[in-house]
């Protein structure tokens, strides 16, 4: 592999050092293992041929520049931009040509075919742009395909060159990829000029020159002016506040360039009077472009407006033909009347798209400008269209129905007229038909859609706007069928369904409502139509669940296929240790075949064959056929090989703490030594193999051999354990007796004679095996007197004495004499010896510092005496599940991996602001308000890895606990960072691929010798157990973070890293670092630790510089630590446009950083994430993906499995984990395959980094909208027709939040950012352009999933204001006398249980643990969650996502929450608790407790105690989830002091003055204003529907107030005005109550006392008379309370919405105390049952069991840490 690699340079007069990333391009001569390829210097020699070109004027030119010098002098790049991409362009294109296979003839020059593919793929979205827009591409190529010329191959390094340079100095603009291209387009058509000799510039008469050029012109020219534009716009949003149809965001910016006015108007040079810049009037300038983005539910119908129409027509259908009465559907088809009746569903239709034609005028018409006049008529002429249709439906089908009443029949006129309305029909759906052909011919479609002819775009005009994004997106065929049968199911199973079970069942009982008679109404009737609006509320929950439940039905049949297909990918068959024990021998061949690269030959031929030949193999590998371990045996390279890897994975879990030096020991691999036969596989397999076979031997003891040897042979390790410990044994006595001795030769013949023997088949006719037990008890006797430090020579030789006598005298079957014995030599030829001096004088022990040894030793001890098998090797849970993993996944099928050399480069890049990065001393020693420190709880959460933290650190040189503190800090400080979610985490994890390469590295280029020297090399290097450095010296652990001088490590030549640096490289791109390091943060000094640990490691940040008074100027820049010179080293520093964040934070911070990532791929990563050793392993084969084509395309995103690591913290850890685990599983292996919509949700996921950068890059920025920033570029990826895959046999670890408020927040952000998707155009054109079935599959697992969790909660709203309105109407009695009516109120009792199917929605979950656990560990799990009240927290979200989605497609105010991601579980106060969930869960539960009061108490339904409980349970189970989740799941939620002390403080809050500076967590007034600030940012849609839904609360008091005896049972309007009058007193009694307080309370007290009094008197009074002389009950005044109260909600909520015009008003004042006193009420609302358990006995214990009932299995004694008693 490496003869073309050149020796290292010796060099003279070498030039002052400059900085360089990865490799010194500047300098070929350098010695760097880098240079040594010649692919590296042949790219660089391809740059300098800069030749005849016309050197730029004013610049004295030196041989040492090269194109990119010529360019950025040209064009005035910034210089650290073109040294950047210099070093860029090298690495690339040195890496594609050493992928070339077969390799170039000419190793020294650049293969003109990898520029070529580079080019394109670089360039294919510039040129699509041209072709899209009818413009030549400026991209002038003379050369043919095959035969590429010197100067073609300098023009097209020109070309990649230029667009580089523009891209890394773009700054924000890379968010606006066709504003790149058209800044390209230029300047390469100016670059034409300059390079075509013959151009002469018509304005000079000289030799062309660029319209900019001269210092940093590019960026003061062409960036700053459209950067200034973006960054006006976006101040312009009110950070985001504003409506998006008021300013432009990124996306409009870009899509003014998929036009050609923009040619037109922008000219270049770019004319900056132009409309489309900020300098011009707000008025003047261009507007939104392409999409507006409107705040309306009705997003939802026009994005996705036929699944809509879907689901609208088949429900009018089943109705006709329910309501027909006919037992079945086809005795009802058979009927003409149905049939007819049928036809109105293209009424509907027809309704159906005028709706939605009058919704995109409606939403779209700022859109329309002179410009885009025809975008006008086509709104219109739609309109117009489907006017017409709708209409002409009608009259046709009027038509028919007056034939068939003229001819009292249906006449053949009558049909006639039928088949005219047929004719119609058929015309109105030609459109429908022929995307229906297309779609079964997908091909034709993306054919179509890609050209980029006029006539094309005038055939298309009429059905959607012409958009450079959306075209092409079909699938092959085969995706098409898969995606197709599985909606199809879908489908049949919810009609189904939903005829036979929803629609059906409530026709009988509309009917009977309909036709009853009489009914004596118990309120003021004003319409006369309460029957009819009965009837809406009966269907009203069954529409909703008809709408919702296709999300339920998705999601069993995702989770039935999900399972399917993880069963095809072979997730699971090894789930536990145990398993792994079983298969190990193939699991270590498997490791070779997937992880070890072969020499491919040259040349593609053989493939199929190879391709099956790997196939068989695998399945081999998989199902235990063959002995392919029997071929690793005999290969002992290829037995290293595994040997090294496994070993390197034992020794990180041990860096990782998360085994014992014990447990290294028992599963390490040792090097082959002692002479040893077989593989010497890990001590914990082998445990107890040995004593089964001496238990064996003995009861075959008269067996011929054969049978006793296959009987061991069945257990491959007996077979191992028994030829080791022979081997061993032998190696061992002969060590020990001295060579030379005649007790030497004596053991020497024993062992000959014992293995002709075996040889020759006739061991057990020679020996009595019956004896083996005594020698075994023998030679352990031995080995353990060995062991000890101080060895007793005299009990050694009596043991040996003993063993001769066993083994030589008792253990043969046929007795010898000594003469005999002498004469075979296995007894001394001096008598004298025999006499009891036998090895007296022979025994010679080995030395006591020969570690090497005494570690065989153990390990030969271990196999002697083991009784047990060890299955609790190792003990610790994670270590036990990453072994299972990685196991597993070796036999799942994946690419096979090629060198390191070979391999695609990447980079990770990891977004990071200002969270912690390595704990702190004080932060891991104070404690908080119950006396626990954040170390104390993790030594009690992670208590083995801490026993096995302080067992390294006593071996590393502390003697006492205590001493931790003062000589391993830093090891303390990173041990416990790496249990939270922190940087210094993610950076080690990252760095396991640098590790993992490096030693891949030497495999791949070891030779066979240097393997076998590195395995005796290791052997005698000494345990990891003594730690010891390369030179010998201890390394302390805190000096090797990440790259622990591990075993392998010291078999390196010295240019593994070269090769590995050019492959891997890993930016964390740390904004603030900058401003860190200028206040002297400790967080500055542990990023540069990190980067001092990590060679890899770059940090890229953003520098502010003060240029003047309040003048600043910023950098994008790149940082390393320098290992020679051992300080922090500046690398590069480009200028930016402006300050970093115009839109959405980490977008912007990762975009600043993309310019320094390297390589082919792009990981992204986000700062609560983790890696491990293993799973780095298997990136090379992951990134061998890219060559594979899934379905018609390669993949452009490759999805990536995460593992969530927070689980085992709580049980609301555990189940976030859980409800994430089946999310990032079985979730996203569905929507990759069958249903093609997998976008990007999880950070793990690779980006084809060349694919992505010139299409806008790996996440979208616009303020708010794209809050959801990720999934955008899942979206964008999409939408340009990339591919995105799912690949589970590699893992990343992912923490979650894990207290009840931060999951919240999270989900809060989630629903949001949602909310925003359902806005955006990438929705909208996603909704429309992808075919009907990846249609619905985008829809149900994105927004819609939101949508119909929100439509869950509605039809509990309906089902319980429905019962309400049924039973205080009246209309209840009547229906339940009348008998036929119980069939209704069953129905809806029936729909109640629907809405349990909500159960469905976590069947992914268990299907996924059932397919990765087994079925009784997924049940079991399953049943605990339940008890320990998993569904009240499902429950508790699903109000949380409700909430949020809701409010923000209603009135925005989006934002992105901090959730903090600690993870020391403390208490919450009540009132943090009610800021959180006073508006989006408590209102609403004590609404509907309202409700289910008032009903029961005024029901005769509710008589019946159990139809009262069958019919309300579920309501009441979410109001009390909604009510009780946050104290349930919040650490002594149920403790009695801390009850009685959060009250006090809920009091204070609430009373407490406020002010300008206040924050809302001091006062509720600055709360309740923060809690309103969405009204003041809605719109005037958004204000009207808040008011309309807030008259709800009115209906309390209309129809309680009918209900009080007082009435006497009148039904007048009058009472209902008398109550509101009583209303206004009670109202009035307050304000003046208020007025005397605050005129009498401070300086008068007696007179308010008084007057407190006076009105008590009053009131009592008033009631003592009502209650005598009227017909008022007592119970009424209670009943009164439910009436009046909610009118007065109802009331501040409007004047909430109205508070613009009511704020100046002295209404306000009034406003705002009402709304303390109702929060006031709330609170202790909420309170009263958390005080109540509280005051139980017992129940405080019990939550806490509850709560860490996971934590209690794992030994926590969480009580001790609640109540902070704290052992010593």
């Amino acid at each position: 592999m490496n003869l073309r690699q050149r020796p290292a340079s010796t060099r003279v007069n070498a030039p002052m050092r400059e900085v360089y990333n990865i490799i010194p391009v500047h300098d070929l001569l350098a010695d760097h293992p880098s240079l040594r390829y010649p692919e590296v210097r042949a790219a660089a020699s391809a740059l300098h041929a800069v030749g005849d070109l016309r050197k730029p004027p004013f610049l004295q030119w030196t041989p040492h520049m090269d194109l990119l010098d010529w360019l950025g002098s040209f064009f005035g790049f910034q210089r650290d931009n073109v040294r950047n991409q210099r070093e860029h362009l090298v690495l690339h294109l040195a890496n594609s040509q050493m992928r070339l296979s077969p390799p170039p003839a000419n190793a020294d020059a650049l293969d003109p075919m990898v520029l070529r593919r580079f080019r394109r793929k670089l360039l294919q979205n510039y040129s699509s742009w041209c072709s899209y827009l009818g413009r030549r591409s400026q991209i002038h190529l003379s050369g043919s395909h095959r035969k590429i010329r010197g100067d073609d191959l300098r023009r097209e390094l020109l070309y990649v060159s230029l667009y580089l340079l523009i891209w890394g100095e773009s700054a924000n603009l890379r968010f606006v990829p066709e504003c790149l291209c058209y800044i390209y387009h230029f300047m390469a058509m100016e670059m034409n000029q300059i390079l075509d000799d013959d151009y002469i510039d018509a304005n000079t008469g000289r030799n062309f020159l660029p319209s900019i050029s001269g210092e940093n012109a590019f960026l003061k020219c062409v960036v700053m002016p459209l950067y200034q534009t973006i960054r006006t716009e976006m101040e312009d949003s009110r950070n985001g506040t504003k409506p998006h149809s008021g300013w432009r965001n990124y996306d409009d910016i870009n899509e003014y360039f998929w036009s050609r006015r923009c040619f037109e108007k922008l000219k270049w040079p770019i004319d900056f009077t132009c409309n489309f810049f900020a300098n011009v009037d707000k008025k003047k300038r261009v507007g939104k472009t392409g999409f507006v983005e409107q705040r309306s539910f009705w997003n939802i119908f026009r994005s996705f407006d036929r699944v809509w129409v879907l689901l609208i027509l088949f429900f009018q259908a089943s109705v006709i033909v329910a309501w027909s009465g006919a037992d079945n559907p086809l005795q009802a088809l058979e009927s003409r009347n149905v049939q007819v009746e049928l036809l109105t569903v293209f009424i509907t239709w027809g309704g159906l798209r005028l709706w939605q034609s009058i919704l995109d005028a409606g939403t779209q018409y700022s859109l329309v400008s002179r410009e885009t006049k025809l975008l006008g008529v086509r709104m219109v002429l739609k309109i117009l269209d489907a006017l017409t249709w709708t209409i002409v439906f009608g009259i046709f089908y009027g038509m028919i129905w007056s034939q068939k009443n003229a001819d009292k029949g249906w006449s053949p006129e009558a049909n006639g007229r039928i088949l005219m309305f047929l004719k119609a029909a058929l015309v109105f759906l030609i459109p429908e038909l022929l995307a229906t052909a297309l779609f079964i011919i997908p091909w034709i479609r993306n054919l179509i859609e890609e050209l980029d002819w006029n006539i094309m775009y005038v055939l298309t005009w009429w059905f959607h706007t012409r958009t450079f994004v959306g075209r092409g997106l079909r699938e092959g065929i085969l995706n098409n069928a898969k995606y197709t049968l599985f909606w199809i199911m879908v489908l049949i199973s919810k009609f189904s369904f939903s005829y036979f079970l929803q629609i059906k069942p409530l026709v009988a009982p509309t009917k009977a409502l309909l036709d009853l008679k009489g009914v004596k109404y118990k309120w003021h009737e004003f319409f006369g139509s309460t029957k009819e609006v009965a009837v809406v509320f009966l269907w009203l929950p069954v529409i909703f669940i008809y709408f919702m439940d296709l999300q339920i039905w998705y999601s069993v049949f995702s989770s039935i296929v999900g399972a399917t297909v993880g069963l095809f990918l072979h997730l699971g068959e090894i789930r536990n240790i145990e398993q792994l024990r079983l298969r190990f021998q193939f699991f270590a061949s498997a490791m070779q075949f997937n992880l070890m690269p072969e020499e491919q030959p040259p040349g593609p031929q053989l493939t199929l064959v190879k391709k099956l030949r790997e196939a068989i193999h695998r399945l081999k590998l998989r199902y235990g056929l063959g002995q392919a371990y029997k071929k690793m045996e005999s290969s002992q390279v290829d037995t290293t090989r595994f040997a090294i890897i496994w070993n390197e994975i034992v020794i990180t879990l041990r860096e990782e703490d998360l085994i014992s030096d014990r447990e290294f020991e028992l599963l390490e691999l040792p090097p082959n030594c002692w002479n040893i036969r077989v593989i010497r596989w890990p001590c914990c397999l082998l445990c107890n193999e040995l004593l089964l076979a001496i238990s064996q031997s003995t009861e075959l003891a008269n067996a011929p051999d054969p049978w006793l040897w296959q009987k061991i042979c069945n257990s491959e390790y007996m077979r191992c354990a028994v030829i080791e410990s022979y081997d061993s044994i032998k190696y061992l006595l002969l060590m020990v007796v001295k060579d030379g001795t005649e007790e030497n030769s004596i053991v020497t013949n024993l062992f000959r004679e014992i293995d002709n023997y075996v040889h020759i088949g006739k061991f057990t006719e020679a020996y009595k095996l019956s004896l083996l037990p005594q020698i075994h008890t023998k030679l352990i006797s031995l080995v353990e007197q060995l062991l000890k430090p101080e060895k007793d020579i005299s009990k050694t030789v009596n043991i040996l004495q003993a063993l001769y006598e066993l083994s030589v005298r008792e253990f043969p079957k046929v007795k010898r004499s000594i003469a005999q014995l002498r004469q075979e030599g296995l007894a001394p030829l001096n008598a004298a010896t025999d006499e009891g001096l036998l090895f007296e004088n022979a025994v010679k022990f080995p030395d006591a510092e020969d570690d090497i040894f005494i570690r065989h030793l153990r390990r030969l001890h271990t196999i002697l005496t083991s009784r047990d098998a060890m299955h609790n090797v190792p003990v610790n849970l994670e270590a036990r599940r990453r072994f299972a993993f990685f196991s597993n996944s070796l036999f799942m099928n994946m690419p096979l991996a090629p060198f390191v050399e070979k391999m695609m480069a990447f980079s990770v890049l990891t977004p990071y602001y200002d969270e912690e990065v390595v704990y702190g001393k004080e932060s891991l020693r104070s404690e908080n308000e119950d006396g626990i420190s954040t170390l104390f709880y993790l030594q009690k959460i992670y208590e083995d890895e801490w026993r096995n933290f302080m067992e390294r650190m006593h071996r590393e040189g502390i003697e006492f606990d205590d001493e931790i503190w003062s000589k391993k800090a830093r090891d303390l400080r990173l041990w416990a960072s790496y249990r939270g979610q922190t940087l210094s985490r993610t950076v080690r994890g990252m760095m396991y691929y640098y590790r993992a390469l490096k030693m891949l590295a030497y495999l791949d280029s070891a030779s066979e010798k240097d393997i076998r020297m590195g395995s005796q090399k290791l052997a005698s290097q000494g345990s990891l157990m003594q730690n010891r450095g390369v030179d010998g010296t201890r390394t302390p652990a805190s000096e090797k973070l990440g790259r622990a001088t591990s075993g392998v490590s010291l078999l390196f030549k010295g240019d593994e890293s070269g090769s590995v640096l050019m492959k891997f490289t890993y930016v964390v791109t740390c904004q603030v670092y900058g401003q860190h390091k200028a206040k002297g943060d400790p967080r500055a000094e542990d990023i540069l630790y990190l980067m001092k640990s990590n060679e890899a490691l770059r940090v890229a940040y953003v520098d502010e510089v003060e240029v003047g008074r309040s003048e600043y100027e910023y950098y994008s820049v790149l940082v390393k630590y320098d290992q020679q010179l051992q300080r922090e080293m500046e690398i590069y520093r480009i200028r930016l446009p402006g300050p970093l964040k115009l839109g959405e934070g980490k977008p912007e911070n990762q975009n600043h950083a993309i310019i320094f990532t390297r390589g082919d791929a792009l990981q992204t990563i986000d700062m609560n994430q983790d890696n491990y050793f293993e799973e780095a392993l298997k990136m090379r084969n992951l990134l061998e993906e890219y060559k594979t084509y899934y379905g018609i395309r390669r993949p452009t995103i490759l999805g990536v499995r995460e593992n969530i690591i927070t689980g085992s913290v709580s049980s609301l850890a555990r189940f976030m984990s859980a409800q994430e685990m089946s999310f990032v599983t079985l979730g996203q292996r569905v929507l990759a395959n069958p249903l093609k919509v997998r976008m990007h949700y999880g950070h793990p996921d690779v980006f084809d980094r060349f694919w992505f950068l010139p299409r806008g890059g790996i996440s979208k920025a616009s303020k708010v909208i794209n809050i959801s920033e990720d999934i955008f570029a899942g979206f964008n990826c999409t939408l340009r027709g990339g591919n995105v895959t799912h690949h589970e046999y590699i893992q990343v670890g992912k923490g979650r939040d894990v207290g009840l408020n931060q999951i919240s927040m999270f989900e809060a952000k989630v629903a949001s950012g949602n909310g925003e998707q359902v806005l955006s155009r990438d929705v909208y054109r996603l909704g429309h352009r992808l075919d009907f079935f990846r249609m619905l599959s985008f829809y149900y697992t994105t927004v819609g999933f939101f949508f119909n969790t929100m439509m869950v909660v509605l039809t509990v709203y309906t089902f319980l204001w429905g019962r309400l309105y049924l039973a205080l109407s009246g209309i209840e009695k009547v229906a339940m006398d009348n008998s036929s009516n119980n069939k209704a109120l069953g129905t809806i009792l029936n729909q109640q249980f629907i809405i349990q199917l909500g159960l469905f929605t976590a069947l992914p979950m268990i299907m996924e643990n059932y397919l990765e656990q087994g079925f009784l560990p997924a049940v079991w799990n399953f049943v605990t969650m339940q008890l320990q009240l998993a569904s009240l927290f499902y429950t508790f979200s699903m109000g949380t996502r409700t909430h949020f989605f809701g409010r923000t497609i209603l009135h925005g105010g989006a934002k992105y929450r901090a959730t903090g991601r600690g993870f020391v579980v403390q208490h919450k106060s009540f009132v943090e608790n009610y800021r959180l969930y006073a508006r989006s869960h408590f209102v609403k539960a004590i609404e509907l407790g309202v409700i289910l009061v008032v009903y029961a108490s005024y029901s005769p339904l509710a008589k019946n105690t159990f139809v009262y409980i069958a019919m309300t349970i579920s309501s009441w189970f979410l109001v009390v989830s909604w009510i009780m989740s946050p104290f349930v799941f919040n650490p002594s939620g149920f403790d009695w002091l801390k009850t009685v002390y959060d009250f006090d403080d809920f009091v204070n809050w609430i009373w407490y003055g406020g002010g300008m500076l206040t924050k809302a967590e001091q006062s509720w007034e600055t709360w309740w204003y923060e809690e309103q600030d969405h009204l003041r940012t809605t719109g005037l849609w958004g204000k009207l529907l808040e008011i309309i839904l807030d008259l709800r609360f009115f209906f309390f008091q209309f129809s309680v107030v009918y209900q009080l005896r007082i009435t006497n049972g009148s039904t007048s309007i009058t009472v209902y005005f008398l109550s509101w009058i009583f209303l206004v007193v009670a109202l009035g009694v307050y304000v003046i109550i208020a007025y005397a307080r605050d005129k009498y309370s401070a300086k008068e007290h007696i007179y308010y006392r008084l007057f407190q009094l006076m009105i008590i008197v009053l009131t009592v009074l008033v009631i003592v008379i009502l209650l005598e002389f009227t017909e008022l009950k007592f119970f009424d005044i209670l009943t009164s309370l439910m009436a009046f109260i909610p009118t007065g909600w109802g009331l501040i909520s409007i004047a909430l919405v109205l508070r613009p015009f009511l704020q100046s008003t002295v209404v306000w004042d009034t406003v705002v105390s009402l709304a303390r006193l109702y929060d006031l009420l709330f609170g202790v609302i909420v309170m009263a049952p958390v005080a109540l358990l509280a005051w139980l006995p017992g129940f405080q214990s019990m939550q806490t069991r509850v709560l860490f009932n996971e934590a209690f299995s794992r030994g926590l004694q969480i009580s001790r840490i609640i109540s902070g008693k704290k052992s010593n």
